[in-house]
């Protein structure tokens, strides 16, 4: 168990991704931090993953909201003794191109998707140092890379800042043993996709996938899993992608 001892807290972790990186960590050994904004699914994910003989807990985190992420590592600290793993997962879509976003839908995307990340690292990482170092892994996407249909401005924009935001960081951290990696999913079978499941969209992207298939959440959660653990432990600054061979075509 490689992460046996480790605190970790990940964010949008009551489902999707989130939901199986927070089983892959527990798995591995870790005590983790669900946080999310849906109260429901995510006391209902630790307590079955509580039932199961894990170390979980739930804690309602806004991730946009500064006071609250101030909360959450304080609890954290103060319940569990530190925080070892920072897991920036929290996001939301939208399909809006450049003349169809409003600057309210700008604004939030923006907010969930890249504010948080900055603000996710700015108060974990005192915490990471006071440990003696950690691992963060910010979730970026594919489309943080390339253009995609040319819809979702507001997404490629945050995700594409996240990819960079996370290179900052780490060479910022590196001398004090602080890994940080972003990791870049293609298409998962979650809720966020779950819109275009059975339209030309999903066939579409099936086609442009050379595995031909949506990815499943865990698959995305065991390589997260291995970023933050001792086996990636001469990776930072990385950005790993895990889209069934979209970037490769």
């Amino acid at each position: 168990m490689d992460l046996q001892g480790k605190v970790a807290i990940v964010t949008g972790g009551a489902s999707g991704i989130g939901a199986a990186t927070v089983e892959a960590l527990c798995t591995e050994g870790a005590q983790v931090v669900i946080t999310d904004v849906n109260d429901e699914l995510g006391r209902a994910l630790a307590k079955r993953l509580t039932g199961d003989g894990k170390s979980v807990r739930y804690q309602r985190l806004d991730v946009t909201n500064e006071a609250q992420w101030e909360r959450a590592v304080a609890d954290t600290v103060r319940e569990l003794g530190r925080v070892d793993i920072l897991v920036n997962n929290a996001g939301i879509g939208t399909f809006a191109d450049v003349e169809q976003e409003t600057r309210e839908g700008w604004e939030k995307v923006i907010a969930v998707n890249q504010t948080s990340v900055w603000l996710g690292m700015k108060h974990v990482i005192p915490a990471m140092r006071a440990a003696g170092g950690g691992s963060i892994v910010n979730v970026s996407s594919i489309f943080g890379a390339v253009g995609g249909f040319g819809a979702s401005v507001a997404y490629h924009a945050a995700k594409g800042a996240v990819r960079l935001i996370t290179k900052n960081a780490a060479i910022r951290y590196a001398k004090e043993g602080i890994r940080i990696n972003s990791m870049h999913p293609g298409f998962v079978d979650t809720p966020l996709i779950a819109v275009i499941k059975g339209t030309p969209t999903e066939q579409l992207i099936l086609q442009n996938t050379p595995l031909g298939r949506l990815a499943r959440p865990e698959e995305i959660g065991d390589v997260i899993a291995f970023l933050c653990g001792p086996k990636a432990s001469y990776m930072t600054g990385s950005e790993v992608y895990v889209d069934g061979g979209w970037t490769a075509a």
